[in-house]
């Protein structure tokens, strides 16, 4: 088949607002038809930012107009729900992360899929980020040599009022974005140490740290945190040969907060010169080009795997295996024991 994917968005909170509608209405393979969501603000929302789109009240409604696939944006709390009632529904589906609130119930869900035959994919849009991207390739060029240590902080100073709810806490939301990434580049885990503050106030976590010991011997060590007021480097690289250092973070998300969208911003994801990392090695110390960030790549990727014309750009047993790393995190924590796997 060659016709747009008709899809639709369910959820019009901040996720789904900025990181999923305008992508959505970017990709030139599918057909945005509108928003599953039951607030009357957010149905407002939809009507004036998004102009010719439908709003549903349930997703049977957004399935009974036409709708082939569905994204799931919603607080993480109600994924699992959504997914299944989205998959039994036959909606090709992507669901955000924190994709579950445990590998359990991240593997029932994946199994469901199979067993139904219906794509299932996770939105781990900072697999896309220009920064990661320019890591992934100077990793596979043996830029750094045999790499030994792998560091990457989302640290942002905001104690109060700490984490949303919607995202689960730190270890959840954050994590799953640190977690995949390193799972991405360097494989299989083998042993899991986390430390963690949880807040008096509210029982959420919003201060994390988790060292990871992949299989192949790359340590992996991560931060996520609210109450960080003097941020480290992105990412710090480190391999036998050199050290590769980014501070900032990628420039997407800010773009689409601001109102850019990929159709309309010719110079989509790509980093000015000064938020270019630099390559240490023995030659001395350059900047390296930052790769293009390409968010806008994933619900065209996304709509050609259900049409049959490519893979899922995130398979949905990967959050079977990032979900198993933070439950072991989550364990760590309360043990101050490593976990192995």
């Amino acid at each position: 088949m060659t016709a747009p994917l008709r899809i639709g968005l369910v959820g019009y909170g901040f996720g789904g607002r900025y990181f999923h509608a305008p992508l959505l209405a970017s990709a030139a393979n599918c057909d945005f038809r509108g928003v599953v969501t039951t607030s009357p603000d957010r149905r407002k929302q939809v009507e004036d930012e998004l102009p010719g789109r439908k709003t549903y009240a349930s997703l049977a409604e957004l399935a009974d107009d036409g709708a082939e696939a569905v994204a799931v944006s919603t607080p993480a709390a109600t994924h699992m729900d959504l997914v299944e009632e989205a998959l039994r529904l036959g909606l090709a589906t992507v669901c955000d992360k924190p994709f579950a609130f445990d590998a359990e119930s991240a593997r029932t869900a994946v199994e469901l899929s199979e067993q139904l035959g219906i794509p299932l994919s996770v939105y781990q849009n900072r697999r896309w980020d220009s920064d990661f991207l320019t890591i992934r390739k100077l990793v596979e060029d043996g830029a750094l040599g045999d790499v030994t240590r792998f560091e990457s902080r989302f640290e942002r100073f905001e104690p109060q009022p700490g984490p949303p709810a919607a995202g689960g806490g730190t270890l959840l939301d954050f994590g799953s974005h640190l977690v995949d990434q390193a799972l991405h580049l360097f494989g299989p885990v083998q042993s899991v140490y986390a430390e963690m503050h949880v807040r008096a106030d509210n029982g959420r976590d919003d201060d994390v740290f988790v060292a990871l010991r992949h299989r192949d011997g790359v340590l992996s060590h991560l931060w996520g945190s609210w109450r960080q007021a003097a941020p480290g480097p992105r990412f710090r690289v480190t391999g036998t040969d050199g050290s590769y250092v980014v501070g900032g973070i990628d420039g997407q998300e800010a773009l689409l907060i601001a109102g850019a969208r990929p159709s309309t911003t010719p110079e989509w994801g790509v980093e000015p010169p000064e938020q270019h990392g630099v390559l240490h090695d023995r030659d001395g110390s350059r900047p390296v080009p930052s790769e293009r960030g390409a968010w806008d790549s994933f619900y065209p990727a996304f709509a050609d795997a259900v049409r049959g014309r490519g893979p899922l750009p995130v398979e949905a047993r990967d959050a079977v295996a990032t979900a198993t790393v933070l439950d072991a995190a989550r364990t760590s924590a309360l043990t101050g024991r490593a976990v192995q796997l």
